[in-house]
């Protein structure tokens, strides 16, 4: 082939693909930092949305659709279902109880801000409440996106924070955040409350701490972070330069923070006359009353057997000692450092380990900003997006999907 001779088809093609895919890039990079967090967290939907379709089409028979249902009825199912009861008939006053006197599954589990929210929504708007749901779980998560890199970009630099946005968008459970549930709103709640611990504005962060702790039950985690936050204030006190009216502003949140997250528990004793309503509703689904600690290693004996199992509670400890004292994590800085150890202890204090425990993983989003931060490799993150996408597929059909167990009943998500 001589000069003149033009190149051959195929490599025409490929450097045309090639140089609009560099064009697509460069475009994307110029664009400002709001475009490239949307569209990343819309790619992630997408893929979501995709993941969601194909698993419709695996659902057989269920207790809530026939076979083979559509997206939108798809997400509609689990816990949307609870919301969308209490949407349309509130709150019981009396707590549901067996023939024995125990209590029963009950709306008074899930929290009142989303359901609230979309029912005056579709209150106002006219709009199915079934389609309301659904927009404000989405664009909740959007939101959620925005202040995400915001909050990652005090401790990091633009490109690090968007993949750190990333890999919070294709988190393997991050489908959670496109279904009528509560996790994408209170996900943004979250994040903006962390958004302005980290800017020092501990009084604009009381009103939003209040609506998160009424949205998810991650009130008692934030009290104590703001709680740790105050004594490392408190030390450091003389060589940060940190004044008294700061450590009155944050002892002040903590206080804010710990009364907000014994309100919702506080409002089902006046509802329904029983002081422990709250923690006996959400205790049910355990099958067994509340004990601190304990379940992990009930668990861990049933997984690996009496010894070892004895022993998988305390590696587990030791595993997340190891990555919150880590380098990355301590680039993060002393507030998502201390969210990350008070949400973690809290998980292990009071959850019952099943396969909801993926689910609660999610507030511990700022992690994802250290594991963005292990590696500048465009390999090394491209490849975490694509595991954590086949981990989507498998949370979705394993978990999502409901198959009934031989007992009866399934594993919920």
């Amino acid at each position: 082939m001589t000069e003149q001779d033009p190149a051959p088809a195929p490599y025409r093609v490929h450097a045309a693909l090639g140089g609009a895919v560099r064009a697509a890039a460069s475009r994307f990079a110029a664009s400002p930092w709001g475009l490239q967090v949307l569209a990343v967290y819309a790619a992630s939907r997408v893929v979501g949305f995709l993941v969601f379709s194909a698993a419709a089409l695996q659902q057989g028979v269920n207790p809530w659709f026939p076979p083979q249902p559509d997206y939108w009825r798809f997400v509609q199912i689990w816990d949307s279902e609870w919301y969308g009861r209490i949407i349309q008939h509130g709150y019981p006053s009396e707590l549901p109880r067996s023939a024995t006197g125990t209590v029963q599954e009950n709306a008074w589990a899930f929290y009142p801000v989303f359901p609230l929210l979309v029912k005056g929504l579709s209150a106002a708007s006219g709009v199915p409440w079934q389609a309301v749901a659904q927009t404000v779980a989405v664009a909740a998560g959007f939101a959620a996106a925005l202040i995400v890199y915001r909050l990652f970009r005090h401790r990091a630099e633009h490109r690090t924070a968007l993949w750190g946005v990333a890999f919070v968008a294709f988190f393997p459970v991050s489908a959670i955040l496109q279904v009528p549930y509560a996790e994408s709103l209170g996900l943004a709640l979250l994040a903006w409350a962390l958004l302005w611990v980290v800017e020092r504005r501990y009084l604009a962060a009381m009103p939003v701490v209040a609506a998160m702790c009424l949205t998810r039950p991650i009130g008692t985690p934030f009290a104590l972070m703001v709680a740790g936050l105050f004594a490392v204030r408190w030390w450091n006190r003389r060589t940060e330069g940190t004044t008294a009216g700061e450590l009155a502003r944050v002892a002040g949140l903590a206080v804010v923070s710990g009364a907000s997250a014994l309100a919702w528990p506080a409002l089902a004793w006046a509802a329904t006359g029983e002081p422990a309503a709250y923690t006996q509703t959400e205790t049910v689904w355990r099958g067994g009353p509340l004990e601190f600690f304990v379940p992990w290693f009930d668990t861990g004996v049933f997984l690996f057997g009496p010894v070892l199992g004895l022993i998988a509670p305390l590696v587990l400890v030791a595993v997340a000692a190891l990555c919150l004292t880590s380098t990355p994590v301590r680039r993060l800085g002393v507030e998502m450092q201390l969210w990350s150890g008070a949400y973690i202890l809290y998980l292990l204090a009071v959850l019952h380990p099943q396969t909801s425990t993926f689910r609660m993983m999610l507030p511990l989003f700022p992690l994802a900003l250290a594991a963005a931060g292990l590696s500048r490799s465009a390999v090394y993150r491209w490849m975490t997006v694509v595991f954590f996408v086949l981990l989507e597929i498998v949370w979705v059909v394993w978990l999502w999907v409901w198959s009934q167990l031989p007992g009866g009943g399934d594993w919920p998500p």
